[in-house]
């Protein structure tokens, strides 16, 4: 069997200048994703930098009936965990816009609506995981707890414990190997069954309380930092992420290792192509959406009609409320549904698509012309007109990209919200930034392919025609 001659990647192509740039990016990426551990988070970063570049809120466009034209900029914010960024092109939206969409929400454990309890003289946590993870992962690491806590009266309150240099950080304990025998006998699924994963919260009494004195005392700590009560938890949203910031990786500093990368390693590079983009014919709109781990269900999922009343309230801004019209600029509009692929990972070297059509980290931008499971069940299918036209797009502006599927034909597969927006007619192929690890708590991308995605999305939304 020869041995195949290694593709070349972008890290070839570029000068010691272009490197800086390189680096740069990827150094204010991982602070995106180190403060953007959530999805309101990621949408507070999104609309601060949006401002900066000119961007206004479409609400108040709304509220006082103004109209809008080309090169005007609008954000439109849904319930503070979806956002879509809107810059109108010369050309009448019904001709269409160049769309770039990603996902910005992320594996993890959530709360239940009564997390607090306490067993064997240990307060805990009871979790509901969210998104497909690998149970087993989840032990035996620093976690921290992120999300917003809302009262009765409507008060919000920020939580963020954990990342702070003097903050405490929690764990989902795991079994010692010298008691673990029958543990290890079990399945991988198995090992650390969902109802297991609780978090350990604390272990100090309430002096003189006779019942639940370690639940008491949390009780009491959270009352004192921040004025809630047990039935408080029941109007929350609580998250339990890794603990820690996004860090480089490697010898040659050519990695970032952190939480979150599927899918902010392409909401980041999609959300910084549309704020840096010119003046353009065709409108570009950015969608980071929520709920694509959980089936882009919910009113801040793609399955919810938050993205087809927002193009409607910008023709109607432009003196249009014909639904005709609305229909035909969804349907040729133009699409990257930007998500993560997989990564070729020579300790799993069995999983990865034969022949070349693995991606490969540092192989830049990462195609997939479909995704799905095994017959491509569930994917969307991009045809071969618009693949050619993407091809011309980034050659012509010097993008390194490559084609993927998501391993080996019957091994598994996956899906993107690609299949939701082909659902109005438009044109739509999955791309984005390879990673190992995927789902993991620290997932692995390349500094080159997230820049290469931001320069690919930056061709897409400025030439695609």
């Amino acid at each position: 069997m020869t041995k195949e001659t290694p593709a070349k990647t972008a890290w070839d192509t570029y000068t010691p200048e272009q490197l800086d740039t390189v680096m740069t990016f990827a150094d204010n990426y991982m602070q995106f994703i180190s403060e953007g551990k959530t999805e309101r988070r990621v949408v507070d970063q999104a609309i601060a930098l949006a401002r900066g570049f000119g961007y206004r809120d479409m609400n108040e466009v709304i509220f006082n009936h103004e109209t809008l034209k080309a090169g005007d900029k609008v954000w439109f914010n849904m319930m503070g965990k979806a956002i879509a960024l809107v810059q109108l092109g010369s050309n009448p939206l019904e001709q269409g816009m160049n769309i770039l969409c990603a996902h910005i929400d992320s594996p993890r454990l959530d709360l239940k609506p009564k997390p607090l309890y306490e067993a064997d003289g240990l307060c805990l946590l009871d979790t509901h995981y969210y998104g497909g993870i690998k149970k087993y992962q989840w032990t035996a690491l620093p976690l921290a707890l992120y999300g917003v806590i809302v009262l009765k009266d409507g008060t919000q309150m920020d939580v963020a414990i954990g990342d702070h240099e003097d903050d405490p950080v929690f764990v989902v304990t795991d079994l010692l190997p010298h008691l673990a025998a029958e543990q290890m006998k079990k399945p991988a699924p198995e090992v650390v069954e969902g109802e297991d994963l609780n978090v350990l919260f604390g272990s100090i009494p309430e002096k003189g309380q006779e019942k639940d004195a370690v639940k008491a005392n949390i009780l009491k700590l959270l009352k004192d930092a921040y004025g809630i009560d047990e039935a408080d938890f029941i109007s929350a949203e609580l998250e339990i992420v890794p603990q820690g910031k996004a860090r480089t990786l490697g010898l040659d500093k050519s990695m970032v290792l952190g939480y979150g990368q599927d899918d902010r390693s392409c909401a980041y590079p999609s959300l910084i192509a549309q704020l840096e983009c010119g003046p353009v014919k065709r409108t570009a709109m950015t969608i980071l959406a929520d709920k694509e781990e959980i089936g882009s269900v919910g009113a801040t999922g793609m399955q919810s009609r938050f993205f087809d009343n927002l193009v409607a309230e910008l023709l109607h801004a432009q003196g249009n409320d014909s639904l005709v019209a609305l229909n035909r600029t969804l349907q040729n509009s133009t699409a990257l549904s930007n998500d993560v692929t997989a990564a070729h990972d020579p300790n799993y070297a069995a999983a990865s698509s034969p022949n070349g059509n693995q991606a490969v980290l540092g192989g830049g931008f990462a195609m997939g012309k479909y995704t799905g499971s095994r017959g491509k069940s569930g994917s969307n299918d991009a045809s071969a007109e618009f693949v050619a036209a993407l091809r011309k797009v980034f050659d012509d502006n010097h993008v390194v990209w490559q084609m993927s599927e998501l391993g080996k034909v019957d091994l598994g597969g996956g899906g993107t919200i690609a299949y939701l927006l082909a659902n109005y007619g438009m044109q739509v192929i999955d791309g984005g930034v390879a990673l190992l690890n995927m789902h993991a708590p620290f997932e692995v991308s390349s500094k080159a392919d997230l820049y290469e995605t931001k320069k690919a999305c930056l061709a897409f939304l400025q030439n695609m025609e």
